[in-house]
């Protein structure tokens, strides 16, 4: 299982009731057989140039762990998805990861220690 980051971009008309879209796209990661490891809802944004007509979107981040063949089965489901305008997937970097979890355990530790003294 890989680490992986998946932004998609929601049509605006769906800002009052994005719940069904949100749980299509669920479904979709959960069906690949991936799961969600962290989900941030970024707001509505303006885009830097409009998409099929639209100049904002509701952008979503998540956080995954799929499978190798997930990532096809994913972006085959999402592009034919009326409420995506546009989504990426990328692989996440092992090594970046690694090195803010790094960072996270040294600030916890120095903090834990000037409680000490």
């Amino acid at each position: 299982m890989k680490n992986y980051e998946l932004t998609v971009l929601f049509h605006p008309d769906l800002e009052m009731n994005i719940d069904p879209a949100l749980d299509k796209v669920k479904k979709i990661i959960e069906t690949a057989g991936g799961s969600i490891t962290k989900e941030e809802n970024d707001g509505k944004k303006r885009l830097a140039y409009t998409i099929s007509g639209q100049e904002f979107a509701l952008y979503y981040y998540f956080e995954l762990t799929l499978p190798a063949d997930a990532p096809a089965k994913i972006s085959s489901a999402l592009n034919i998805n009326d409420e995506t305008v546009r989504y990426l997937l990328v692989k996440t970097d092992e090594r970046k990861v690694k090195n803010e979890n790094l960072r996270k355990e040294k600030e916890l530790s120095d903090s834990s220690k000037k409680g000490e003294q």
